[in-house]
């Protein structure tokens, strides 16, 4: 039996109503000034769920597909983000990966670069389809890896408007190895008991943040407490990632295609980002031909609330407004 297209599935998807995520602060937007939709979409051998933020005003918006990296999923801190864009005049598609959050795919939590690739272009290709926004003003924004895959989705697809890659991160290999040659031995090691034990038994797994001294996909210091403070207390997310996530991101390099990015490009780093160093986010901003860097004050997991987030977005709005 043929399955719908990415279209139909969104306009099925569109019916049902939720508003499940929790976003931190007291000065969240006004719900009056935006509605929301879970909407579905179909990617490689599964559906992948997110949440259509459309504003009031205008009719046609221009929509903002985002998503996160590291094992996350779109409830942890990012819809601050979707509510303050929607109650400035864009829509926003927040989404889960296949194997996160309210998307299909089993071992749960797995990183695997190669199909979130997918993943983003098949929720691309459902956001240009959406009611109520203007596909032809289309903007990635991606945070860690999801920044990696915005830049390399917009190298491939000239129609991309902007680029918001939020403390990206470029290189796998370069981001585990902060932690020495041992640590990426015991991936590779891990990664392949992973992959043998899952043959017969349940995935090896290893947890997704940990403390500076356990061996995680993130521990830089002070990050595991960073990471659980974006995840809502109704959440039933575990702190768990088969072990082969690790051996994937050692392969995953982005921003190779710099040069076929001919959008403007946002990227973000922290000073005090122990997770995501900022001056790999400023050296990777100088191979991108439009490429603006904003260096600021404030760790990596600083972006979810107070001061933080609203540096992040007062830069990010004011590039999005100037470019669209």
């Amino acid at each position: 039996m043929t399955r719908p297209t990415a279209s139909r599935e969104w306009e099925r998807a569109k019916r049902y109503e939720n508003d499940g995520e929790t976003t931190k602060g007291s000065d969240r937007p006004s719900r009056e000034s935006f509605s929301k939709v879970t909407m579905e979409f179909e990617s490689g051998d599964g559906d992948c769920t997110g949440w259509l933020y459309r504003p009031d005003r205008p009719a046609d918006a221009p929509v903002v597909v985002m998503a996160g990296g590291l094992a996350g999923e779109r409830s942890f801190g990012l819809p601050a983000y979707a509510e303050r864009l929607a109650e400035a005049g864009y829509a926003v598609f927040l989404f889960d990966y296949r194997n996160h959050g309210d998307s299909e795919g089993e071992p749960r939590n797995l990183v695997s670069p190669s199909r979130q690739r997918t993943d983003w272009e098949a929720a691309i290709a459902g956001a240009r389809d959406a009611d109520g926004v203007d596909g032809s003003r289309l903007v990635l924004w991606g945070v860690d890896v999801g920044g990696g895959h915005a830049l390399d989705v917009a190298a491939d697809d000239p129609s991309v408007r902007a680029v918001v890659a939020q403390t990206p991160v470029l290189s796998g290999r370069a981001f585990l190895g902060t932690r020495g040659k041992g640590f990426l031995v015991k991936s590779l090691l891990a990664g392949v008991r992973d992959r043998l034990q899952s043959l017969v038994f349940s995935p090896h797994t290893v947890p997704v943040v940990g403390d500076s001294d356990e061996f995680a996909l993130v521990s830089a210091p002070g990050a595991r407490r960073g990471y659980l403070d974006t995840v809502p207390a109704d959440s039933a997310w575990t702190n768990e990632t088969p072990a082969r996530s690790l051996s994937n991101l050692l392969r995953f390099s982005a921003g190779d295609d710099a040069d076929a990015v001919t959008c403007p490009v946002l990227l973000l780093g922290g000073t005090r980002d122990d997770v995501v160093p900022v001056d790999a986010v400023e050296s990777a901003a100088n191979d991108f031909a439009n490429a603006t860097f904003v260096r600021l004050p404030i760790g990596h997991f600083d972006a979810y609330e107070g001061s933080g987030l609203d540096h992040v977005f007062g830069h990010a709005r004011a590039f999005l407004d100037a470019e669209l």
